[in-house]
């Protein structure tokens, strides 16, 4: 039997919701479709989060208010582990906040409960192919800081960047190693859109000092 390639193998996913009626009917949608496959479920994110860390799955969907990390907290946590799934947030408040400070947080998409079954599905398809999916949203507005899509070790090596540390210093302070230390600073810098250390200190500055931050000028 020929093994199935990346893109026709189903897409792992774990799902969590506190409300088990939820999560029950979540689970039998996706055990139906041959395009997932179910790995864990779990009503609180601290479950998620133990499940996803041992048996690493493509997308997580989940609910805001999970007990008792809650739904923001989680999805930065999450966005410091290097092969966390990316996240799909099923919850209400399509036009609210949710989706934006959702956004912000480091989730790839969202899922007002109101739509259809297939709507969620789709998105969780789109999602594992790396596109972003917030229907309600200019994601490109929200985007426009990149000093927002930065992780808090991120944004913690960026504040030392700009006290002139070097990269020993920055392994010594932040109790990690050089490699270590050169790999945030390779995905900073790439989040920021510069190629130096002094245009990351630019960029640091003048989104201190509320000036337009771009890294061309």
């Amino acid at each position: 039997m020929q093994q199935l390639d990346d893109k026709s193998a189903p897409i792992a996913v774990s799902l969590a919701d506190p409300n088990p009626l939820v999560l029950s009917a979540m689970s039998e949608i996706f055990d139906r479709d041959p395009r997932f496959s179910l790995v864990a479920t779990t009503a609180t994110a601290e479950g998620f989060l133990g499940a996803v860390m041992r048996v690493p799955v493509k997308v997580g969907v989940i609910d805001w208010n999970l007990p008792a990390l809650g739904g923001q907290k989680l999805i930065e946590v999450l966005r410091e582990q290097p092969h966390a799934p990316r996240l799909v947030v099923y919850g209400d408040d399509p036009r609210g906040d949710v989706p934006r400070l959702a956004m912000l947080a480091g989730a790839a998409g969202f899922v007002a409960r109101t739509t259809p079954v297939e709507k969620l599905l789709e998105t969780c398809r789109a999602v594992a192919q790396g596109q972003m999916v917030f229907p309600f949203l200019d994601i490109r507005e929200l985007k426009a800081d990149p000093i927002q899509s930065l992780t808090r070790r991120e944004r913690a090596l960026l504040e030392a960047l700009s006290k002139g540390l070097t990269n020993r210093e920055l392994a010594r302070d932040f109790a990690i190693s050089a490699n270590t230390v050169k790999f945030h600073l390779s995905n900073l810098f790439e989040k920021l859109g510069v190629t130096s250390r002094a245009q990351a200190i630019a960029f640091y500055y003048a989104a201190r000092l509320g000036a337009p931050t771009r890294p061309g000028n």
